[in-house]
């Protein structure tokens, strides 16, 4: 029998905030996988090394976590003021499927490094030394980020002294605006709260009735208050993931979530939709030991959340659920707001597993709905390797 040589595709390893992924320039995938469909799903599968029944992602690049298993593809942007189009691709450990449904906030931070090292930022807007704005249309939810990368040199500065909790050494500072966060998955311009309201009352089957603000701003996210599924706001993954039943609820109340959010119209869809909406629960500050063993000291924060992605318990914060955290705490009435005390505020520092992070959001009331013009925070990043991915030329 004649087997399939392995063919090799030009790609870079970066960590971008706290999660890390397989980037692609788009003109160096394989021609049929340059465009949307089975042959460009296939081929990132078999990337990361997915559908994996171990859960090990052994033979791909993957971790077998929501925050390494996935993958970006950029290009000159199709967009007027704009320098690349950033794609992202979130790819299912078990499962044979990329959900394309949403961003990723943390790797966001990379596009820009990513971009300028790789000929995709024009030569006349990089300065040898200061600072580059690089701006990058987000394709899966039509929205526009600006990302200031420093430059040293004439390069990508990356080393540095900037400490990012749930990231284990400093690196160079990345500041990521996120401009107009709030929209509906076509990029059109949504309402912030799709149900029209601050708070909403879910009924799940097995739970009960529940509050829940749900907020589509940077990504779509559902918050619960942590009392009312009998958490304390301030447990670490172990609490979670380790318990089938924790999990199984936290995903029924997703579902239900993304039902009343009109994400989805069938509560069977949510299992192929696992990317979004998120699901996070938020507690008044208290003091507690992150999971690196820092203690975070209630004084130091202004809330309390957590956050699942892909059915477990995220080790720190995703970016995009931070630009939803800090848009929800800047409005008065919503659940975050009110656990962070009630005050208008522009600024919230939120305490999760790894540690805190801060997060602005200028959000106004205009023409009867809450707006938000952009959410701004810090973040990090670094290439981990560069060169060619491998593999089977048959894959996709």
């Amino acid at each position: 029998m004649t087997h399939a040589a392995q063919i090799k595709i030009a790609a870079t390893y970066m960590r971008g905030g706290t999660s890390k992924g397989v980037f692609f320039r788009l003109q160096d995938l394989p021609e049929a996988a340059q465009q949307p469909g089975s042959a460009r799903d296939n081929l990132l599968l078999r990337v990361i090394g997915s559908p994996d029944p171990y859960a090990k992602h052994t033979d791909g690049m993957g971790g077998a976590t929501s925050s390494t298993s996935k993958t970006v593809i950029v290009s000159p942007s199709t967009q007027a003021d704009h320098d690349v189009d950033y794609l992202f691709g979130q790819v299912s450990i078990d499962r044979p499927f990329v959900d394309w449904s949403g961003n990723c906030g943390n790797l966001s931070a990379a596009v820009g490094p990513f971009a300028i090292a790789n000929g995709l930022v024009a030569a006349d807007k990089i300065p040898h030394d200061g600072v580059c704005e690089v701006r990058i249309w987000q394709a899966n939810i039509g929205k526009t980020i600006i990302a200031r990368v420093p430059m040293r040199d004439g390069e990508v500065q990356e080393t540095g002294d900037f400490e990012l909790d749930g990231v284990t050494f400093p690196a160079a500072e990345i500041t990521v605006e996120f401009l107009d966060p709030a929209a509906d998955e076509e990029g059109a311009e949504g309402s912030m709260f799709p149900t029209g309201n601050l708070i909403d009352e879910l009924e799940v089957p097995g739970v009960g009735r529940l509050q829940a603000t749900m907020i589509n701003a940077g990504i779509p996210t559902v918050f619960i208050r942590a009392d009312a599924v009998n958490y304390n706001g301030t447990e670490l993954q172990e609490a979670i993931n380790s318990d089938p039943d924790a999990l199984l609820m936290f995903e029924r109340i997703r579902a239900h979530g993304a039902l009343k959010m009109g994400l989805i119209t069938h509560l069977d869809e949510a299992e192929s939709r696992q990317h979004t909406p998120k699901v996070a629960f938020v507690a008044p500050p208290q003091s507690y030991l992150a999971s690196s063993g820092k203690q975070v000291e209630a004084s130091s924060i202004d809330v309390l959340v957590r956050a699942l992605s892909m059915g477990k318990l995220h080790h720190a914060m995703m970016g995009t659920a931070a630009v939803a955290i800090g848009t929800a705490a800047a409005i008065p009435g919503t659940l975050v707001n009110q656990a962070a005390g009630g005050e208008a505020r522009k600024f919230v520092t939120f305490g999760h597993p790894s540690g805190t992070l801060k997060v602005g959001a200028e959000a106004r009331f205009d023409n009867e709905q809450w707006q938000v013009s952009k959410a701004i925070m810090s973040r990090s990043a670094r290439v981990l390797m560069e060169g060619f991915v491998r593999v089977p030329g048959d894959c996709f």
